[in-house]
């Protein structure tokens, strides 16, 4: 059986009402209002809980990618709910393209409307790697221009609440701060302005200023970096709400930004060329994209050392990272950048990570848990966790993980970053963890 719905269609864009699925919740935002005022009505997706995961059990098979799991069941529970007219509703789903099960989404999602009812509703694309040119979003320069400018910010943003947080006098500040910029940031969007590569080198300086004006008192605490699949790694349904539970836990986390991600897909093109051969032109374009969104992560990681925050070096200085660890050929998933951002953040003094994938997710097992002996050998202070997302997986399992790597990072902070004794399972049934004997690095 032929499972099919409609093709979205430029007149959709003026008559129907378009989800998308949320992933990163600053950054997603931001991007809502760019695409608002270039006349699409969107709306993001905040509908979390355990029946968005077991609605996506009952229309894909469990066996399938988790991300794509969740997203289609929170699709579907949207479309349940009764609030959308569904003769006026679409589906926005991102494609990567690539050797990733992410590229079959728009397949399983037109498979599981058809089954559920909604075989009317059609499924936009939005990719940059000519996938479903039939339904895909009409992407003007000016559009991918504030689409990129929504990211920048979003994670100028998300990096300056993650580094105040923990510290702030007065709890709720950073918080409270965060959301008067996205305020501020989606008003450009619909006003038209300041997402020029010169607007958003000019407006990163006074965003981290404001940020640097919170009172805080900065205690020594547990840093933690976030890394994996490219879903799993930023949605909190998709990790379920990794970051609350780690500040929970009294730590500083370190997401890695999402316009990472966007610059490792573009230099894969260069990459590809180099090393598979290619066409040059197209490999020389992504290279001159690659420098314009390079200078732009400078100016803001330049603003973000001014006043006293973390920023990681320029992509170009990421790339050289996994040199003798993992070839740049390593292009599958998220490939050899979730290696490079794990040795950076080892590196930027966060060397306490998670590495959150789906199960069965076997290009992100081989550059993330593969990697980590490599990484431990070469950075005995690494402190790294493999921590797999699924529906058969437990939150009190995933977190219990997550505890046992806290707890050698909180006894390596009271120990002056020396080495303790590994933590087991049964430490923590009996309490605080103790530590009896010293053992050599990296073990």
């Amino acid at each position: 059986m032929e499972y099919t719905t409609p093709n979205f269609t430029k007149d959709m864009i003026h008559t129907h009402k378009i989800l998308i699925p949320n992933m990163a919740v600053i950054q997603f935002s931001l991007m809502q209002a760019a695409l608002e005022r270039e006349g699409y009505n969107v709306e993001v997706l905040g509908n979390c809980g355990s029946e968005v995961a077991q609605l996506g059990l009952k229309y894909v098979h469990n066996d399938t990618c988790y991300p794509a799991l969740l997203v289609i069941g929170q699709f579907i529970d949207a479309l349940n709910s009764g609030k959308y007219d569904l003769d006026h509703t679409a589906l926005l789903i991102t494609q990567t393209g690539g050797g990733c099960r992410a590229s079959n989404y728009i397949a399983l999602l037109r498979k599981a409307l058809v089954k559920a009812g909604y075989g009317n509703i059609p499924v936009a694309s939005l990719n940059f790697s000519g996938l479903e040119k039939d339904s895909g979003i009409p992407l003007t320069a000016k559009l991918i221009r504030k689409v990129i400018a929504a990211i920048f910010y979003g994670d100028l943003l998300a990096s300056l609440r993650n580094q105040v947080h923990p510290y702030e006098n007065r709890h709720g500040d950073a918080e409270a701060m965060t959301q008067k910029w996205i305020k501020t940031i989606q008003g450009w969007m619909h006003e038209d302005k300041y997402y020029s590569a010169h607007d958003m080198k000019r407006q990163f300086e006074p965003i981290v200023a404001d940020y640097a004006t919170i009172p805080v008192t900065r205690t020594p605490k547990v840093k933690v970096g976030v890394v994996g699949e490219i879903y799993v790694k930023y949605s909190p349904l998709g990790n379920n709400d990794l970051e609350k539970f780690l500040e929970s836990q009294d730590c500083e986390v370190n997401l890695p930004g999402l316009m990472g991600f966007v610059e490792y897909c573009v230099a894969n093109y260069t990459i590809t060329q180099h090393l598979y051969g290619g066409n040059a032109i197209v490999a020389g374009g992504a290279d001159a994209l690659l420098g314009y969104l390079d200078s732009v992560g400078e100016a803001q990681n330049k603003a973000l050392r001014k006043h006293g925050f973390y920023a990681p070096g320029s992509f170009r200085e990421l790339m050289k990272k996994p040199e003798g660890i993992i070839s740049l050929g390593a292009k599958m998933g998220e490939g050899w950048l979730l290696t490079a951002e794990m040795i950076e953040l080892v590196e930027g003094g966060y060397p306490n990570i998670v590495c959150a994938q789906p199960f069965g997710c076997l290009p992100n097992h081989i550059v993330g848990k593969g990697m980590i002996n490599k990484i431990r050998a070469l950075h005995p202070e690494a402190n790294i966790t493999p921590v797999d997302y699924d529906p058969s997986a437990t939150r009190v399992n995933q977190e219990n993980r997550i505890k046992l790597m806290l707890a050698v990072a909180k006894e390596r902070l009271e120990n002056g970053g020396k080495d303790v004794a590994p933590v087991t399972a049964a430490d923590l049934a009996g309490g605080t963890p103790k530590v009896e004997t010293a053992v050599p690095a990296g073990i």
